[in-house]
């Protein structure tokens, strides 16, 4: 069942400006531009990626410390106009910098969204640290999804935020004029297969030899061009109807099911297997990450630790100690769970994406049939104890250590509830 639309601006519009290496030239174009278009209230106004400096890595901490005097004079804009305001700016949180999509009302920020691809081929992911969570924005009764320039050729981050109620994709980008075309066919292609309105602006001009290719696009649910600009700066706008989502997804709706298919105990491998399924992910470029441990009763401490290995790569498998192995290391009384049980609750983890057992007392086979890219133990284990380092490192991977959150253990775990 479609339920009634929500409320939706009436209107989007993108400020296709040239990205100069002047902050002052670049808001007095977007305050240049507010003032002839005099938008209707209510309108969404959409800005390009970075649209205040530019990708300057020179003085990125300077930048960051503007942001908040910014994003209040965009406030101050939103109150005269009484419109909604977005686009991204350089976001400092913790001696970290991200590239961040700010919507802004006369209330202030409304939402934001940090770049979850910074683009490496550009250095970005050397400057500016990707995002951890992804959140809908919130404007009022509507709510929007973002994403920033790379993002774009991500499906699931646009899929993800649909799914949590997003009514309208904003984009912002500095796509360049030679891949226009994919620019064009992938915004669409986010339109239709989420069923919602894509409200998308990039830059114009030259910047160190790239010329950015404009291009904006303003997309209707059924993946029809409401509005599309030129490659020179302008403003673009179209109206959204609100009901024009509902009314597609009474068709048939490939934005809400979301059906659980995947069995995760097939995540359970052998390392036969195993080993074919890495080859084919890393020739598809993806950074394979091994861990190990016996995870008899899983708690706290494993499932964070579980999910910081995962981030170091694009692939975290799981060697895990068979029973016989634990038995060897900590007595007959050990495992309290079994291999079985164990390998399937941990497959059952969102992070984890292959179990494999190993009767060793150490994971020495599977680290060196796998080789993984990143080798991942805790804080407590110096690199050079950490069986399979030195032949990790060897091969040009890495070795990482992450610290342990919070003071927990599974013997103090069985000695409680023995005590009971």
């Amino acid at each position: 069942m479609i339920n009634s639309p929500s409320p939706l601006p009436p209107f989007a519009v993108c400020l296709q400006i040239d990205v100069t290496p002047q902050p002052q030239e670049n808001f007095r174009q977007v305050r240049a531009a507010l003032a002839r278009l005099a938008p209707q209230p209510g309108t969404l106004v959409v800005l390009p990626e970075m649209w205040l400096h530019g990708f300057s890595y020179q003085n990125l901490p300077e930048q960051a410390g503007q942001t908040a005097h910014v994003l209040a004079e965009l406030r101050g804009l939103a109150r005269k106009y009484e419109i909604l305001l977005a686009g991204s700016l350089l976001e400092s949180e913790q001696d970290q910098l991200f590239n961040t999509l700010f919507l802004v009302s006369q209330d202030g920020i409304v939402g934001s969204y940090r770049k979850q691809h910074p683009f490496a081929p550009l250095q970005e992911d050397r400057h500016l640290s990707p995002a951890d969570s992804l959140e809908v924005l919130m404007a009022q009764d509507s709510r929007l999804g973002g994403l920033v320039c790379y993002d774009l050729r991500f499906p699931e981050l646009a899929r993800l935020q649909v799914q949590e109620g997003a009514q309208i994709l904003v984009v912002c980008g500095q796509w360049p004029q030679a891949r226009i075309g994919h620019w064009r066919l992938l915004l669409q292609a986010r339109a239709v297969e989420n069923q919602v309105f894509v409200v998308a602006c990039n830059r114009v001009g030259i910047t160190d030899g790239t010329r950015f290719g404009g291009h904006s696009m303003i997309i209707g649910p059924d993946g029809t061009i409401l509005g599309e600009a030129g490659d020179n700066s302008e403003v673009m706008s179209a109206a959204l109807a609100a009901e024009l989502p509902a009314q597609v997804r009474r068709r048939f709706n490939t934005a809400g099911p979301r059906p659980w298919r995947l069995a995760d105990k097939k995540k359970v491998d052998d390392l036969t297997s195993l080993t074919k399924k890495v080859a084919l992910y890393k020739e598809c470029g993806q950074k394979v990450v091994f861990t190990n441990g016996c995870f008899d009763i899983l708690h706290e401490g494993h499932v964070t630790y579980l999910e910081a290995a995962r981030r170091q790569g694009d692939r975290l498998i799981v060697g895990l100690n068979s029973d016989s192995s634990i038995q060897a290391i900590k007595g007959p009384d050990r495992p309290v769970n079994s291999e079985a049980s164990r390998a399937r609750i941990l497959a059952a983890l969102g992070c984890v994406d292959h179990v494999v057992l190993f009767s060793q007392p150490t994971p020495w086979e599977p680290i060196m049939t796998l080789m993984p890219d990143v080798l991942v133990k805790g804080s407590d284990w110096p690199v050079d104890q950490i069986v399979g380092a030195k032949e990790v490192l060897a091969a040009g991977g890495e070795v990482r250590t992450i610290e342990f959150v919070g003071d927990f253990s599974t013997t103090a775990l069985i000695k409680k509830i023995r005590h009971k």
